[in-house]
């Protein structure tokens, strides 16, 4: 694949040689990894009509997750999300389950009454959260945000929670 790739003149010179350069490949991604993008700054509209902005979550390791009650993935996922919270929540870790503009809000209302969920949930009205994040579209999509407010990790579909345990881990532990 390497090899067909490198021959697509669509690819910017950097990709093709980042593709070719092997070792070096490792080496840009590490150094990448180091330039943690800064969560934008929004503001989550609550069930219960409150707001936190992101902002206020600074200092906390922060899971935002765009779900869809009609999104099957992500009401499989959610007894993880709970899981996760319920293990990380008295150390310094938030959840916000952010529903998508789509979503009745009657449905959400529902959802998160019925399976009794301990994190916040917001719904995004406008799309304007959505859009704050990077122009999300795919649910599930999770974010997870350092103390800093910066973005570690991006999710497009359910999460291996195994790595995403390890990486709360490390976060957490960070000062």
């Amino acid at each position: 694949m390497i090899h067909h790739l490198k021959h697509q003149r669509h690819l910017p010179s950097l990709s093709r040689r980042l593709l070719t350069g092997g070792g070096s490949l490792a080496l840009c991604l590490a150094l990448w990894g180091c330039a943690n993008e800064r969560a934008p700054e929004s503001t989550f509209v609550l069930l219960d009509g409150s707001s936190i902005s992101s902002k206020q979550l600074q200092g906390k390791v922060t899971l935002v997750n765009f779900w869809a009650t009609s999104c099957t993935s992500c009401v499989a996922e959610m007894p993880d999300l709970v899981a996760t919270y319920n293990k990380y929540k008295d150390r310094g870790y938030e959840t916000v389950a952010v529903a998508m503009r789509y979503d009745p809000p009657s449905y959400v209302v529902n959802f998160a009454q019925t399976r009794q969920l301990p994190f916040k949930v917001a719904i995004d009205n406008t799309g304007m959260v959505a859009r704050d994040w990077g122009e999300v579209q795919l649910t599930p999509t999770t974010f997870l945000v350092n103390k800093r407010g910066e973005i570690v990790k991006r999710f497009v579909g359910t999460p291996n929670f195994v790595e995403l345990h390890q990486l709360i881990d490390k976060l957490l532990a960070e000062t």
